[in-house]
């Protein structure tokens, strides 16, 4: 027999536990935003999240290129600007190569990639050849880490500036940017997952889905505190 389809308060819910699984818990962020870091570590930190930065746009445009309904395409094309920019908004990228000058990093020695690390690429280029590959909703449904997201940056914001008072504060305008668009974004992301995986087996396909895209960001992390270590 068939089981049941969640309804639509209990599927936003099973999304939402899922949270216990994000990077926020990970050891290498709670040491980031505990104020145990190193200055090496940050940059580390910083140089490798750099090339997840310039993926985000290339993820997105790859949703958009598999997707054949126009107003989905006329809402998600708004990450793409976001994170490239667009007139005098300069964009995400942008603010992430400012947040690497102001931890003592050259936007020329991150652009080159060159401290990007094997695991932090892997787990990286797999994100985005999903988002190839899968049907649009799902490549959306992945996106939904969003929904865990404004916490982390609102722990970045209340926390790097007591303890790294050497960061040079304007650095850290792409945490504050981040924290109301990523909840702008999520109330897409998730009112399409929730209206597009109706039946059980879909839902479990989206719960397993969000897993997956929790595991790239958890894996950029485990690859992270091998490169730098984790200071106690």
């Amino acid at each position: 027999m068939t089981a049941a389809a969640w309804g639509r308060e209990e599927f936003e819910a099973k999304l939402r536990e899922r949270g216990r699984a994000y990077h926020i818990h990970h050891p290498f962020n709670v040491m980031l935003n505990s104020g145990r870091a190193t200055p090496a570590q940050i940059r580390g930190w910083v140089a490798n999240r750099y090339y997840y930065q310039i993926n985000i746009p290339v993820k997105d445009a790859a949703i958009i290129a598999n997707c054949d309904e126009r107003e989905v395409r006329r809402n998600w094309v708004q990450r793409i600007l976001d994170h490239d920019g667009y007139g005098e908004d300069a964009g995400g990228i942008d603010s992430w190569l400012r947040l690497a000058e102001a931890v003592g990093l050259t936007r020329a020695a991150v652009e080159s990639l060159a401290e990007v690390r094997p695991g932090v690429r892997f787990a990286v280029d797999a994100y985005v050849n999903f988002a190839r590959r899968a049907p649009w909703p799902e490549s959306v449904c992945a996106s939904l880490t969003e929904l865990f997201a404004p916490e982390i940056h609102q722990q970045r914001l209340a926390t790097w500036p007591q303890h790294y008072p050497w960061i040079e504060p304007a650095g850290l305008k792409y945490f504050q940017s981040r924290v109301s668009l990523a909840r702008r974004d999520v109330e897409f992301g998730l009112a399409t997952t929730l209206a597009r995986f109706r039946t059980r087996a879909e839902q479990e396909r989206a719960l397993e889905i969000l897993q997956f895209k929790l595991d790239v960001l958890w894996q950029m992390n485990d690859a992270m505190a091998l490169a730098y270590g984790v200071t106690p």
